[in-house]
């Protein structure tokens, strides 16, 4: 390629122009939904993206904003070999497609058979899919199933009606799912966890007392309070029918666990985990996954990480339904104007975990 013409030379005020204006917002958050409207270049590489490419940020007093490939060309830049912003139909369409298919799936697709039809290989659509949406596509189903057919259960006059309005083709189809989908039967979801079986245990730690409760697939709560009464009746509220065991010898080793990872939240759990969200639920949890021990972030700059940078207040709302204390770290989410905010289980709490990180 000769040398590049027509080359935007922005003033030294390049990064304040840059940052107020709203597409580097977008850029921030790799929003997907932007793709269709603009690319920057990217003038130290000589480089054009999507606003969805997973490449490192650039600085931006680097950046220069097109409308279409064909503009960042005219201006000297070179396309990116990642997210490929010539490309018809792009990842984001793509992706799209393959969204609407998993919805209305009745049984879940193979990878291979999802990387056919979109005319990719099983790794190129799994990079691409997670790029655009932050997980991967077994993820997306399972919780949008799982969303889908609890909303139904909730709403619907019996489990039947509930498992075709959720899209399911007939009841041997929902059943067979639903242990993956929800952690249990239709019918117990139905009825508040009836037929669910988990184990508990409580004990002190330096938080004052935790209370652990697992099913079969893993622990499905982690709770701290005062004392173990009020930590009982908050596991009861979200399962009203289902029965609580006294946890055996393996929960017992679970628990010691557990009180580890209070008194040191910076170590990396091994915690086998019966996590059941909606599809904005388990982005939001594991994105907090990825937040290092003894760093913290905003809301906000949360929203923008998975992609919805207007949505800080459901993260937040996310954060709060969170029922695995320490294991899930909500704790490390905090305003943008560095007040702790609030905590469930208590802002004192999360301040000591903080500073236990830090420390």
């Amino acid at each position: 390629m000769g040398p590049r013409r027509n080359v935007i030379h922005m003033p030294s005020a390049a990064s304040s122009q840059v940052i107020t204006d709203p597409r580097w917002a977008r850029v921030l958050a790799r929003d997907p939904r932007a793709d269709q409207q603009f690319v920057y270049g990217v003038r130290t590489t000589g480089i054009y993206c999507r606003p969805s490419c997973p490449s490192r940020r650039p600085l931006p007093a680097n950046v220069s904003f097109f409308a279409s490939a064909a503009a960042a060309e005219q201006g000297g830049f070179r396309a990116c070999l990642r997210c490929r912003p010539k490309d018809a139909p792009d990842a984001a369409a793509r992706v799209a497609e393959i969204c609407r298919s998993l919805e209305q799936a009745e049984d879940p697709q193979p990878l291979g058979t999802l990387a056919r039809a979109a005319g990719l290989s099983p790794s190129q659509l799994h990079r691409r899919f997670r790029a655009v949406t932050g997980l991967s596509p077994k993820t997306f189903a399972t919780a949008r199933g799982a969303e889908r057919l609890g909303r139904a259960l909730r709403s619907s006059r019996s489990v039947t009606e509930a498992i075709y309005a959720a899209g399911f083709g007939s009841s041997a189809s929902a059943y067979r799912q639903a242990d993956r989908l929800l952690g249990m039967t239709p019918s117990a979801v139905r009825s508040g966890g009836a037929g669910t079986t988990m184990q508990v245990a409580a004990a002190p730690c330096t938080l004052g007392t935790v209370l652990v409760a697992a099913t079969e697939r893993g622990v499905c709560a982690i709770l701290l309070g005062d004392d173990v009464a009020s930590l009982e009746r908050e596991l009861a509220q979200r399962f009203p029918r289902a029965s609580r065991l006294p946890g055996g010898r393996a929960m017992a080793a679970t628990l010691r666990q557990v009180v580890r990872l209070v008194d040191q939240p910076g170590e990396a759990g091994r915690l086998p985990l019966d996590l059941h969200g909606t599809v904005f639920q388990v982005k939001v949890w594991q994105a907090l996954s990825r937040i290092p021990a003894g760093q913290t972030t905003t809301y906000a700059a949360l929203a923008a990480e998975i992609g919805a940078p207007t949505a800080a207040r459901a993260v937040a709302r996310a954060c709060a339904t969170n029922h695995l204390a320490v294991a899930i770290p909500c704790h490390r989410v905090i305003r943008g104007d560095g007040d702790l905010s609030g905590y469930r289980w208590g802002i004192e709490r999360k301040r000591a975990l903080l500073e236990r990180e830090r420390g």
